[in-house]
């Protein structure tokens, strides 16, 4: 694992680290703390994130996923991580009144929460290392941020624009904020993939991306999964309605659509 320091004394220092796991990039950014005990936090948190991606795959005919989906396990004995991410997995099925959903085809798929969760765990385990001030996590354009970079300016999250390669759609700012997370779900990068839980089918709606800003990263991915799902109309009226939630919905007509609340957030 390579990693860079820098910073003048002047700022926290920086440790920087990109990891490719979970079919993706995860990048890391920590602010202030002791190098060596950030390196070490650093490195259980990129470790944390393969043993994820071993338990959770459903490409992978061992993980634990794939044998409790035919039957080989059950979630009883199964890793506690296992259950922990069912169990959340649950919790967003209930709130977003099944439009988010653990199935796809019939089979156990929970890889709609596993890389919010992940993400969310990595920073918070390199953050609680002392001395360290901030911490920002990116899985592959998803992002969970602790504290801030340096006093006085904090993290800030760049959201694409789908319909414009290259251009930004939005800047949100961490500003004020302990914690803050930013999780897109659409059709730009990875084309039609979000199931429509009713009909088990691509989801089919007016938009083409919906991101959601919450303090956690493990509901901010479930909810944009969940909105894009719904459509912009229920979407937004669902979304206003969760605490501590904003979001930005564009749809295919080029029409920008937000919560109430999603100024505040930006900068």
């Amino acid at each position: 694992m390579a990693d860079t320091v820098t910073g003048p004394a002047q700022t926290p220092a920086a440790v920087r680290h990109a990891e490719e796991v979970m079919g993706t990039v995860f990048s890391f950014d920590v602010r202030g703390g002791e190098p060596s005990a950030v390196r070490a936090a650093l490195a259980e948190a990129v470790a944390g994130l393969h043993r994820a991606d071993t338990l959770f795959s459903t490409y992978r005919e061992d993980s634990e996923v794939s044998r409790l989906a035919r039957g080989e396990l059950d979630v009883a004995r199964c890793t506690p991580e296992v259950a922990e991410v069912l169990e959340l997995a649950a919790e967003a099925e209930r709130v977003s009144e099944g439009w988010f959903s653990t199935l796809y085809q019939g089979s156990l798929d929970p890889t709609g929460i596993v890389k919010g969760w992940a993400a969310e765990r990595a920073a918070r385990l390199i953050g609680a290392v002392e001395g360290v001030c901030g911490v920002s996590v990116n899985g592959g354009g998803d992002v969970q941020m602790l504290g801030a970079p340096e006093p006085r300016r904090p993290w800030r999250v760049g959201v694409a624009d789908p319909l414009r390669p290259g251009g930004l759609a939005a800047v949100i700012s961490a500003a004020g904020a302990e914690e803050l997370s930013v999780a897109t779900s659409g059709t730009a990068e990875r084309g039609t993939h979000i199931i429509d839980p009713r009909t088990g089918r691509p989801a089919v709606t007016d938009l083409v991306a919906v991101t959601v800003v919450a303090p956690r990263l493990t509901w901010a991915d479930c909810w944009a999964t969940a909105a894009f799902a719904m459509g912009s109309r229920t979407a937004l009226t669902w979304l206003e309605y969760l605490p501590d939630t904003e979001a930005l919905l564009i749809t295919a007509g080029d029409e920008v659509r937000c919560t109430a609340g999603l100024p505040t957030k930006l900068g």
